[in-house]
């Protein structure tokens, strides 16, 4: 989406370069990182790594890397993890000295040189089989982020009603106070283009449970794609998660990340990709640029406002006279307004000349407020004292004239359309018959991803026992 930014291409402010297919590593440089957070798990490790071990080195076809991430462990965890690290190729160890999930992702994904990263729970609920779909789409520069999902409707899911009924209660919540349209924000299994985790990573502020909603959380908020791939999961009943504390941090961090939201605090426009990333930035012969998209979303807006306009209205006409209770009204709408269209309408992310904005914003204010101040005092000399319900149509004329020169005002002057008229630099097609380093001559190579088959009625896991 095009933002107001003229840093937008400017690396050192901080935006995203334009995706790219990530070619295969070169020197050693594993294309993918996959870490593994552990406390206490003295007796899980060893079968998840083995397990993933032999899972990738049959399925994925780049170079790859399984990072034991220990929290701080107080059992004989760092003892079998630095014996998987000394023994198996691409297993290594990392150590931090205080405990929390997030804390470990962040510190592990920050210091990796591996242009993917991932992660996932030791218990390895979820099946493998999901991995490289997970991890393809960041390969190819489709998406940005990529997600397991359990609640997707062919996810197939083996779990006690408890944590159904927590898990859903959660994701409501996530939509109703955040927004949120992601299916699934508590699934250990995700993964993340380290281009992204570079700038996306030191705005997350959690370092336990709830980092994994609050990095989904500013991501969408500032327009990057996620990418969620159906699982199969089943539930681990040793899990040592302690859902009412873990339950009671998570909604802790939905209220702080939503005041930050609220407030505008966040510089989410450091996450913005530069122009011509997005295909609706592309000029096209014979196609407006976004103009009927901006229209409807300007219209939605416009409905929703006026709507809010006269309910304001309505409640201020009760203790002051018509004239005061319409400029209240339309200057609080006003600022709902111009906040919602440059964000909705104009795709405008980020906090930069957001103040400019609104004072352009309000200059539109007085123009639609002399428009219907002006019908007001028309109707009160015309008709001495109209009823309430001849108020509100006046009002509604004048609010319909208003919003034309309000839309066209917006699209010329508030929130023009500075389009970078280089073309974005092309992207260097992908070698199909290359083999990626680490793929020997005898295991053969399809840059494709295959569809994997529907697995047989027993292998269900919903149907074992």
């Amino acid at each position: 989406m095009r933002t107001d930014s003229s840093s937008g291409t400017d690396p050192s402010a901080g935006a995203l370069p334009a995706r790219k297919h990530i070619q295969a590593g070169e020197g050693g440089v594993p294309v993918l990182d996959v870490v593994i957070p552990v406390y206490n798990e003295e007796k899980d490790l060893r079968p998840c790594v083995d397990r993933l071990y032999d899972h990738l080195v049959r399925t994925f076809p780049y170079r790859f890397r399984i990072t034991i991430a220990d929290n701080a462990s107080t059992d004989s965890t760092p003892q079998v993890a630095a014996r998987l690290a000394s023994t198996m190729e691409s297993v290594r160890y990392v150590r931090l000295e205080q405990k929390g999930r997030g804390r470990a992702l962040c510190t592990v994904w920050s210091a990796s040189e591996a242009p993917i990263l991932a992660y996932m729970d030791v218990d390895l609920s979820t099946d493998l089989n999901a991995l490289l779909p997970l991890v393809a789409p960041l390969v190819s520069g489709h998406s940005d982020l990529a997600i397991g999902s359990r609640l997707s409707r062919s996810s197939r899911v083996v779990r006690g009603p408890k944590r159904e009924f927590i898990s859903r209660a959660y994701n409501l919540i996530l939509r109703g106070s955040l927004q949120a349209r992601f299916s699934d924000a508590q699934c250990g299994f995700k993964a993340i283009r380290r281009d992204v985790a570079q700038v996306l990573l030191p705005l997350v502020e959690d370092t336990g449970w709830f980092f994994d909603t609050e990095m989904l959380v500013l991501a969408e908020r500032a327009g990057l794609r996620i990418h969620e791939v159906p699982v199969d999961w089943v539930d681990d009943p040793d899990s040592t998660v302690h859902i009412v504390k873990t339950a009671t941090d998570d909604l802790k961090g939905v209220w702080r990340v939503g005041r930050a939201l609220a407030t505008g605090s966040l510089p989410l426009d450091r996450l913005t990709r530069p122009f011509g990333d997005d295909p609706r930035d592309r000029q096209l012969p014979g196609v407006p640029g976004g103009l009927a998209r901006q229209l409807v979303g300007f219209c939605v807006v416009g409905v929703l406002s006026t709507l809010f306009y006269l309910l304001l209205y309505s409640l201020c006409r009760v203790f002051v006279e018509p004239q005061i209770a319409n400029a209240l009204a339309l200057l609080v709408s006003a600022v709902a307004n111009t906040a919602a269209n440059r964000r909705l309408t104009f795709g405008v992310r980020g906090r930069e000349s957001a103040v400019r904005h609104q004072a352009q914003g309000l200059v539109v204010f007085g123009i639609g407020l002399a428009l219907t101040s002006g019908s007001l005092a028309a109707l009160d000399a015309a008709a001495g004292d109209p009823s309430h319900s001849t108020e509100l149509g006046v009002l509604i004329a004048a609010n319909l004239a208003a919003t034309v020169l309000r839309f066209l005002l917006f699209r010329a002057w508030v929130f023009p359309d500075r389009r970078d008229d280089t073309p974005p630099e092309p992207v260097p097609a992908y070698d199909m018959h290359k083999v990626p380093a680490g793929v020997g001559a005898d295991q053969p190579w399809d840059a494709t991803v295959q569809l994997h088959a529907v697995r047989p009625h027993d292998h269900d896991p919903r149907n074992a026992r």
